[in-house]
């Protein structure tokens, strides 16, 4: 009967081991945290694939648990003002100082946009909303949280008309009368998917012949910027990495553009690229813009261009893949010399790593004043990490990197 105890502990211990433990680099910090973390993603990520195969739920719905069980509502303090709004449709959540200076002097104002790969992700979640109340308080800015539609429900280009409908709004001279922001001192921002749709938003703002206000700044922290080649050495790096494993990014991008499962097979093989597309792949080919450094040991192939019956023009939005409004680096350098400085964060421990660092090489060959900040350490999320492990905290880690938040939205 012992021995029977002994066993089943065994296997119990086993099967935790399998869960939780997970390699994980040296250089990050707490990795143990990281663990527990994304072995609640990865058994998320199965019982999501086990319900839809079934034909219980969809991926994405299973997967919104995350945003549900984070998600607060946010209310007001003695130092911010928190209010729920409406601009021109669109949901947001306005955060600005309780008190108006008493010199008079405007405000700078972030507009800023979540992370959750166009699919999860909300302005009311716990992280974002200790996020815009830090914002609000260390720069004495008004921030405007934008609750764009979400993919599978909605597909691109739903958020980017969202977020670009808010900012319209925002630049409004009315508006900015009415929540005392100064017009020369508005930036947008945002993480992972939400990075993609600030740099989007800023490229089009530029277009607009009848847009007065412009940016003053764009942050984009550890963004996704291109659709076309999903093997750069970061997506090969770090294909297994947590929070963001590169199956993982590709579902979100395959389901950002339609829910027809023969284009994400497409897009997982990296086979999606038509000859639409292909023609823009010099914008994203890394052996051009990637520093040595980065590019290691990895040989550049590029992607295929698939024609025939196989094509993605029979089996998907083969279009879409070629818009910059879905990747901001497929845009030409003309296009990109009149942006508002950027400042781009990108963390070792990422996929998207590339996506970064092409687009501030790209930026600079432009002439676009860049401030990058590259973390050796770092990993995709850690943002939200930040904030759940005590955001105001005054521990010496904590404090770093909060003043490195500040830096980066102190740019507008």
């Amino acid at each position: 009967m012992r021995s029977k105890g002994v066993l089943v502990f065994v296997l119990l211990g086993a099967l935790t081991v399998y869960y939780v433990y997970s390699p994980i680099p040296n250089n990050i910090e707490e990795r143990w945290k990281l663990m527990l973390a994304d072995s609640f993603f990865r058994s998320l990520s199965q019982l999501a694939e086990l319900s839809e195969r079934m034909g219980l739920l969809h991926y994405m719905k299973v997967m919104m648990f995350i945003t549900i069980a984070e998600r607060v509502v946010p209310v007001s303090d003695e130092r911010v003002q928190v209010s729920d709004e409406n601009f021109d449709g669109v949901e947001v959540i306005v955060y600005q100082p309780t008190q108006q200076q008493e010199t008079g002097e405007l405000r700078r104002a972030i507009i800023y946009l979540h992370g959750g790969g166009w699919c999860l992700g909300s302005s009311r979640m716990g992280p974002y909303d200790l996020l815009a109340k830090h914002m609000v308080t260390e720069l004495n800015a008004v921030i405007v949280s934008v609750e764009y539609r979400l993919a599978p429900a909605y597909h691109f280009p739903a958020q980017f008309e969202d977020v670009y409908r808010v900012l319209k709004y925002v630049l409004r001279v009315d508006v900015l009368k009415g929540y005392h922001i100064n017009p020369e001192r508005i930036a947008v921002s945002g993480d992972s998917a939400g990075g993609n749709l600030a740099a989007a938003v800023a490229q089009q703002l530029q277009k607009d012949p009848e847009q007065h206000v412009q940016l003053k700044a764009q942050a984009l922290i550890y963004p996704v910027l291109q659709a076309l080649d999903l093997n750069t050495p970061s997506y090969q790096q770090n294909q297994h990495m947590p929070i963001l494993p590169r199956t993982l990014m590709v579902r979100f991008w395959s389901e950002y553009f339609t829910s027809n499962k023969s284009f994400l097979r497409a897009m997982m093989a990296n086979r999606h690229n038509s000859h639409e597309s292909a023609a823009l792949l010099k914008f994203v080919n890394w052996s051009s813009y990637l520093p040595e450094l980065y590019r290691q040991a990895y040989n550049y192939s590029a992607p295929p261009v698939v024609t025939g019956k196989s094509s993605v023009r029979s089996i998907g939005p083969h279009h879409l893949l070629a818009d910059p409004r879905a990747s901001p680096l497929l845009v030409p350098d003309t296009a990109l010399r009149l942006l508002p400085k950027a400042y781009v964060l990108t963390c070792e421990y990422d996929v998207l790593r590339d996506d970064g660092l092409m687009y501030v090489t790209r930026l600079r060959n432009a002439g676009v004043d860049v401030t990058h900040e590259h973390y050796p350490g770092g990993f995709h999320g850690a943002l939200m990490f930040i904030t759940m492990n005590n955001f105001f905290s005054t521990n010496e880690n904590n404090s770093k990197r909060n003043q490195n938040i500040k830096r980066c939205m102190s740019h507008a």
